[in-house]
């Protein structure tokens, strides 16, 4: 066996062709094996892992590089031949196959000959992908970005820099959208309808779609995020973008939001978000425990295809009642006391997702840990019967006394708007806790008639104390009584929803597709691509792109530098 090389220096193809090239070969006569790459430090290192002797062969990543490992030289000879002549073959057919194809060398020039194109698809490598995307971004065009390995302070600020113009970046790493319906990348074909998709799981919005065109609804636009995107250092500016978007399309009915879990405050963002578009919004946010069936009008799903059963039931339900009771919501912080420690977490449970920052002398997680029990801190939920509150005296479920004072020293600070309290009733608890509370509850709002006062009242009028009777005298001092954690996690988070306004340019509904008109985009990376826009009905161009400056790292930042400059000396306005 005899193993030969060939390097073929500023050559650059894309993967897909690479791919295919390589099969080709590799199914030559006396070929044992074959591999067609790019020569970064990766494919080597993957190379030489599965046999490839590499040692002795100069060639760097912007280069390259066919080896094959052939019966005999005269076999390996004309695999390499072959390997010129159908790159050569390759390169004289065009993106669609056909000699002569216009293809433009620079996305200036693929601008100037589809002006109506909006967007910018691309799937360079992940080195020069932040480059090509800012060049998208100075031209006005919406950037689908494919590539991966582009780096998170390049994805922050492509993305800072889009949503100050009014244009979207979907990505990096972002697999799969639906825009106008005209799929990108890994889409699937499903009908046009009115249900929109936020997805910052690729394959999670190809199950989403899918399924709802199985159950026989369609979908408005389904925009990607990258996986990325609901980092807390990202920041979920796609995903606050396209649910923006979606609250404001005409031909979207339901919204979907789907994601890995998120980081903490980025969660709370898009539900206060979620919560003000009006519209029902499926929430899925996979691996999260959800805080509730539904909170106003969020409606949280347990997987994948509940979120889509869910899309369409509310689809098909027609219009959303209204999430609010017509009363201002409330300014300030809530704070909960509870007797029942199972309950406290319920509710945290619950209200973490849509408060920050959210406390507790009982925490979910490490950054929720109050510093000191004895005081509150922005939104707390407290086990009043946790052992630190119980050494020496009674569990609050017997004596409210604790919690009495707790309720007093609560209401005084201006800062609070809502205080929750649990009442459990039942044989060995407090023969009247309504006898205690009530007189207290009354005393607070007469000093405070801004603070609102809501009890959880648990228990049945089969109980010494009665749970109606107990309910009825503590809405007489005040209080919204409320009969189930979940009850009482809806009327929190209905009551401290505060309105929402996207702070930030909108992105133009015209560009997806409320003029008619069909998709038209510039494609500039996989080949593939190309013919997905045109099969499915799309203008499109194809960048004959090659990396600027020949992969040369000091050029590449010289001529980087020279377009900020560029960009910097342009008027704003």
């Amino acid at each position: 066996m005899v193993s030969r090389h060939a390097i073929r220096r500023g050559v650059y193809y894309d993967s897909v062709v690479l791919m295919q090239l390589q099969r080709s070969l590799a199914a030559l006569p006396g070929v044992v094996d074959a591999a067609v790459v790019m020569a970064t430090p990766a494919n080597r290192e993957l190379l030489e892992s599965t046999g490839f002797a590499l040692a002795g062969v100069e060639a760097g990543p912007e280069d390259l590089l066919v080896v094959v490992k052939a019966d005999d030289a005269e076999a390996a000879a004309a695999a390499l031949a072959e390997a010129d002549r159908l790159l050569e073959q390759r390169r004289a057919a065009g993106p669609a196959g056909a000699p002569g194809a216009y293809r433009p060398r620079s996305l200036a020039a693929a601008a100037s000959a589809l002006p109506e194109a909006h967007w910018v698809l691309v799937s360079v490598p992940g080195r020069y992908a932040a480059g090509v995307a800012q060049q998208a971004l100075d031209l006005g065009k919406h950037v689908f970005l494919y590539s991966d390995n582009v780096a998170l302070a390049d994805e922050i600020a492509l993305k800072q820099q889009a949503r100050s113009k009014g244009l979207l970046v979907m990505g990096p790493d972002c697999g799969t959208a639906i825009v106008n319906g005209v799929g990108l990348g890994f889409a699937n074909r499903v009908r046009r309808g009115r249900v929109g998709i936020v997805a910052a799981s690729g394959t999670g919005l190809q199950a989403v779609a899918s399924a709802v065109h199985a159950l026989g609804e369609g979908v408005s636009q389904a925009i990607g995020t990258g996986g990325r995107d609901l980092k807390a250092e990202v920041g979920g500016i796609t995903a606050l973008q396209g649910l923006d978007l979606l609250a404001r399309d005409p031909q979207t009915d339901v919204i979907v939001l789907v994601s890995k879990p998120p980081a903490a405050g980025v969660a709370t963002a898009l539900l206060s978000a979620a919560q003000a578009t009006g519209k029902p919004v499926v929430v899925d946010f996979i691996g999260y425990p959800p805080p509730a069936r539904r909170l106003g009008n969020l409606h949280f799903a347990a997987n994948l295809d509940e979120a889509a059963e869910l899309a369409v039931h509310l689809r098909r339900a027609g219009k959303a009642p209204p999430i609010s009771d017509g009363r201002p919501p409330i300014t300030g912080y809530v704070r909960g006391l509870f007797s029942g420690g199972t309950l406290a977490v319920q509710v945290l449970l619950g209200l973490q997702p849509v408060l920050a920052p959210l406390y507790s002398n009982t925490p979910l997680r490490p950054e929720q840990a109050l510093a000191n029990s004895l005081h509150s801190q922005a939104h707390t939920i407290l086990d009043l019967g946790e052992d630190e509150f119980t050494q020496g005296r009674l569990h609050p479920m017997l004596d409210n006394d604790l919690r009495l004072r707790r309720l007093r020293q609560e209401a005084a600070d201006p800062e609070v708007g809502l205080i929750l309290l649990d009442v459990v009733l039942g044989d060995g608890a407090h023969p009247d806790p309504a006898a205690e509370l009530a007189p207290a509850i009354a005393e607070v709002k007469a000093a405070r008639p801004d603070l609102e006062v809501a009890a959880l009242v648990v228990g049945t009028d089969e109980d010494p104390q009665g749970a109606t009777a107990q309910g009825e005298r503590l809405a007489q001092a005040g209080a919204t009584v409320l009969r189930s954690a979940a009850a009482a996690v809806e009327y929190v988070s209905r009551r401290l929803q505060q309105p929402y306004r996207y702070p930030y340019p909108a992105l133009p509904l015209a560009h997806f597709g409320e003029d008619g008109r069909s998709l038209a985009a510039i494609n500039v990376g996989l080949e593939m691509f190309y013919h997905s826009l045109l099969a499915q009905g799309a203008a499109a161009v194809h960048v004959d792109w090659r990396p600027p400056a020949g992969g040369n790292e000091a050029l590449m930042a010289i001529l980087a530098k020279m377009r900020s400059g560029r960009r910097e000396q342009q008027p704003h306005g």
